[in-house]
């Protein structure tokens, strides 16, 4: 349901992350990267954090126009069926990771506009039952790179061309896409780079980039988070 006028920012929900300490916090906190909110507010949304807890994730959600689902540590590979974990998996939270994948399904079951960044795309994909490589043999930490967008995609329209600098941080990528899922954009090296599930009932698209990292600069990057809060006021 729409509630959002034109004249309002559409009410936006980003998960929290967990931080163990913070400056001038003096304890564990609940964040956000800076650049994310930035940009979402960028765009004419109005940006809320999401405090992470194991119930009643869908009437949480049912209040806001749409939902961003950020980048953060790896899920905890028994999530997709993996019988052991490398040793590269880090920053495994079994409660975060239950609420974003919650988060995730029941984004897509309410139909609320979604996009998913970098662990996002891999928590939506884990959601819908696919897999992840768990460490790539070459990853793609402190790099930016080439994407290919396919013609036509959601992400192709918001992001205005068929070809992008990506931004990225990450050691894991999509082994099976999970049910539904079509891949929208590709690294050189073959690595899945986008992610979108057509027919679904809300829009929805993901990336395996931070899109927020440039997005002040590049308006490829900041049409992500246009697109999100356009759909968040139109209400699809």
């Amino acid at each position: 349901m729409n509630r959002t006028s034109r004249a309002t920012r559409p009410l936006i929900a980003i998960p929290a992350r967990f931080s163990a300490t913070t400056s001038a916090l003096r304890y564990a906190a609940e964040v956000n990267a800076r650049a994310l909110v930035e940009a979402v507010y960028r765009a004419g949304g109005e940006p809320a954090s999401m405090h992470p807890a194991e119930d009643g994730t869908e009437e949480r959600l049912a209040r806001f126009d749409g939902v961003l689902l950020p980048g953060g540590g790896d899920l905890a590979p028994h999530r997709y069926g993996a019988p052991d974990v490398h040793a590269d998996v880090y920053d495994v939270d079994d409660l975060q990771d239950t609420f974003d994948l919650d988060v995730a399904r029941a984004a897509l079951r309410l139909g609320l506009p979604l996009l998913a960044i970098c662990r996002g795309l891999q928590v939506v994909n884990v959601a819908l039952g696919g897999t992840l490589e768990q460490h790539m043999d070459t990853d793609h930490r402190h790099l930016v790179h080439p994407v290919t967008i396919r013609r036509g995609s959601l992400l192709e329209r918001a992001a205005g061309a068929e070809k992008a600098d990506a931004s990225c941080y990450h050691h894991q990528r999509v082994d099976r896409p999970g049910e539904g899922l079509t891949v929208t954009a590709r690294a050189a090296d073959g690595t899945p780079e986008g992610l979108e599930l057509p027919g679904t009932r809300g829009w929805f698209t993901a990336v395996q980039w931070h899109p927020e990292d440039t997005a002040h600069e590049d308006p490829a990057q900041q049409g992500l988070f246009d697109a999100l809060v356009r759909a968040a006021r139109e209400g699809h």
